[in-house]
């Protein structure tokens, strides 16, 4: 078996954003023609590069805006890099954003099977399971009625049960642990752990940087789309604290 699950070499990621267009057709047809649309380039991540060996805990840190969750969806290969290279090896899942996979009209088990679906699982398992990734999640009392009239903090729980539920090879979070309540965080960080003594990779992003202390193997520090800082947590963790206080 592979050691590394993750590379990513050189990776950037621009988008080009659009001014002086209009959700009107013929507005934005006229803007065209008398050019007054223009475009410029946003760059999200700039040459990043950094690795994961399976059973280890990377924590990406950094400013809103400095690139994290975007890190986390080229992971997922929900966005595509501009430039550079990912590899990961096995299974993804991902829990970026916690209402991506969830039809508010459709009831907790509905969402269930669906969210598994989503993440490549077998339904005819997932549904034999349900039982106890509700009661893991505290939602067993609700699973029939519609996810709409759920709390942020139950569904969070659900989706985490979910995407636990199995063994993945990676699992991405995104901010996930901060939605709930200290009940939520100290059982999700004990899944956490199970998952990574069974060899799973985990990137977290967060910014709570205790999380990162007790949680991480290595951190990474983002700041404006560039790799500030990779490699010990308590270094990372340290040079980003002292440059908030600059």
């Amino acid at each position: 078996m592979h050691d590394e699950i993750v590379s990513v070499s050189d990776v950037s990621l621009t988008y080009r954003i659009v001014h002086g267009a209009s959700s009107s057709i013929k507005e934005s047809a006229l803007n065209f023609i008398q050019r007054r649309i223009s475009t410029t380039d946003f760059t999200a991540l700039n040459d990043v590069s950094f690795t994961l060996n399976r059973g280890e805990t990377l924590a990406v840190i950094g400013r809103n805006g400095a690139g994290k969750s975007t890190l986390l969806k080229v992971l997922a290969r929900v966005l595509p890099p501009t430039k550079g290279r990912v590899i990961v090896r096995g299974s993804v899942a991902p829990m970026i954003e916690l209402a991506a996979g969830f039809n508010p009209e459709l009831t907790g088990t509905e969402n269930a099977v669906l969210y598994s679906a989503i993440l490549g699982r077998d339904v005819k398992r997932v549904r034999a399971r349900l039982e106890t990734i509700a009661d893991w999640a505290g939602v067993a009392d609700h699973m029939d009625t519609p996810i709409r009239t759920f709390s942020s903090g139950m569904v969070a729980r659900l989706a985490f049960a979910v995407a636990t539920d199995e063994i993945p090879d990676l699992l991405l979070v995104d901010e996930v642990l901060s939605v709930g309540d200290a009940e939520f965080r100290e059982k999700s960080g004990l899944r956490m752990r199970e998952l990574m003594a069974q060899d799973t990779g985990v990137v977290l992003v967060t910014h709570d940087l205790e999380t990162v202390r007790k949680m991480a193997t290595r951190a990474l520090w983002l700041e404006r789309g560039k790799a500030r800082a990779f490699g010990d947590v308590e270094e990372v963790v340290d040079a980003y604290v002292a440059d908030q206080k600059n």
